[in-house]
């Protein structure tokens, strides 16, 4: 008998997420629902208490919605595979998923032998997208790898994305410990992260830093992160 795949299912539609998990448990296969969450931090709590193999995640919810909560599950619980299930097809939604670690999205009105295959799909290590949205979504991609990477490294001389971000939280003022817990990352590779930074941006302490990084735009005067850099 094949191995058992350990779903999280998140939504915080009761009605919706009742009939999912009455679908999901009534079909011949080896689907295991080993919980239900109604939101995002719901579903961080449930992933460390569980350790699925799958979770279905919504992505408009209240609190914690499903980009932020697959975001963290994917620095904490690596091994973890998200799956989509939105009723929602904006690029928006479905760039962000897949942008923060999620290894498929499908639309709520898939047929349930969909959702099942995409289960199955994504446990296995395998991409999935609903069929409406993957000419999109590749189109997106292939403009996106094209440009990001160019831009960024020619407005932030060649620092990385993850650079960029510790940069941000660095001119707010956060330790290095506080960057380290925020983004869910050793002190030691944050330490690393920011030696490369003053190295890339020629400066020699934090403050030369932080007054790049108001030049750059990547802070207003006030300290507050701006929408520059990473997207």
């Amino acid at each position: 008998m094949a191995q058992s795949i350990r779903v999280l299912v998140v939504d915080d539609h009761p009605v919706y997420r009742g009939g999912l998990v009455t679908m999901l448990k009534a079909q011949p296969s080896n689907i295991d629902v080993v919980g239900e969450a109604e939101d995002g931090a719901a579903a961080l709590r449930l992933v460390e208490e569980t350790r699925p193999d799958v979770v279905l995640m919504d992505i408009k919810m209240a609190g914690m919605d499903g980009i932020e909560a697959t975001r963290q599950i994917k620095q904490r619980f690596p091994d973890v595979k998200v799956l989509a299930l939105s009723a929602y097809d904006s690029d928006d939604f479905v760039l962000g998923m897949l942008k923060v670690g999620a290894s498929g999205y499908m639309l709520k009105d898939a047929d349930q032998t969909v959702i099942m295959s995409g289960i199955a799909a994504v446990h296995e290590g395998n991409g999935r997208i609903h069929p409406r949205l993957a000419a999109r979504v590749f189109e997106a991609f292939a403009e996106l790898s094209g440009t990001t990477e160019r831009r960024n490294a020619d407005l932030y001389d060649g620092l990385t994305d993850r650079e960029i971000e510790v940069l941000r939280l660095l001119a707010t003022g956060e330790t290095n410990r506080q960057i380290a817990n925020r983004l869910w990352i050793s002190e030691r590779t944050v330490d690393n992260h920011v030696l490369n930074i003053y190295r890339k941006i020629n400066v020699s302490d934090r403050a030369q830093a932080i007054l790049y990084a108001v030049r750059k735009g990547l802070v207003s005067t006030d300290g507050a992160t701006t929408a520059g850099g990473t997207q």
